[in-house]
């Protein structure tokens, strides 16, 4: 009779250790569960703010692009592209392009696109506008000295970065210029010296506009340059 209640005890404690082991597994598993929803709720909250901000810059910069800054068929100063180059440096070269690219996109939506191809539509609209978020590259290092205050190193990665976003983008609206445009070269310029010339003098324009605009805003508020819920974008 001892006997069998002892191993009545054993068993019991037995299955009382099983269930117990098996209670702490499902508890895990559920805390792992909610917890994993939960960071992943947080990632999708980051990321569609960040989204978000780059439609709105991208819409901006497309009504910006109605302000009278141009001269002549071929030369303009664009004054959406700060707006995009501010963006590439608070998110990251990722983001940049993405909302570039929807910038370049929009100009069609609106109305305000100068085609003459299909292929020029596509190289001076979705590529060419596209690479002004190669500007993002300088995301981490401006975001780090503007969170160090280190105020002149901010303003070298500012520069440099609107230089880049800019001669990227303007890059491909020469390539397009020697070949789609340049049947309106003045009789004794070839399509290359005048495609070079034009938006040589624009992406000049542009950048210097670009720099000004964004040192101007750095000194009047530093903590755009620094994004909330994101680190760089990502």
């Amino acid at each position: 009779m001892k006997v069998l209640t002892l191993r009545t005890c054993i068993v019991n404690t037995s299955v009382g250790i099983v269930s117990e082991e098996k209670s702490r597994v499902f508890s895990s598993f559920v805390v792992g569960l909610f917890h994993s929803t939960i960071k992943e709720e947080i990632f999708l909250s980051k990321n569609l703010s960040l989204w978000i901000e780059g439609t709105i810059m991208a819409a901006l910069a497309t009504a910006l692009s109605f302000v009278p800054l141009q001269v002549g068929p071929s030369f303009s100063i664009t004054v959406g592209q700060p707006v995009l180059v501010l963006y590439a440096l608070r998110r990251g070269w990722g983001p940049g392009l993405v909302a570039s690219f929807l910038w370049g996109i929009l100009h069609l939506f609106v109305g305000n696109a100068d085609i003459l191809t299909p292929l020029q539509g596509f190289i001076e609209y979705f590529v060419a506008f596209t690479f002004t978020g190669f500007a993002g590259f300088w995301a981490n290092a401006t975001v780090t000295a503007a969170q160090n205050k280190q105020t002149k190193r901010a303003i070298l990665y500012i520069a440099i970065a609107s230089i880049v976003g800019t001669v990227a983008r303007f890059f491909w609206h020469t390539i397009a210029g020697y070949y789609f445009w340049g049947q309106y070269a003045p009789a004794d310029w070839s399509p290359w010296l005048y495609s070079i010339v034009m938006n040589g003098a624009s992406a000049f324009a542009t950048t210097v506009f670009t720099v000004i605009v964004l040192l101007l805003t750095y000194r009047a508020n530093p903590n755009l340059y620094i994004p909330k819920n994101a680190k760089y974008g990502y």
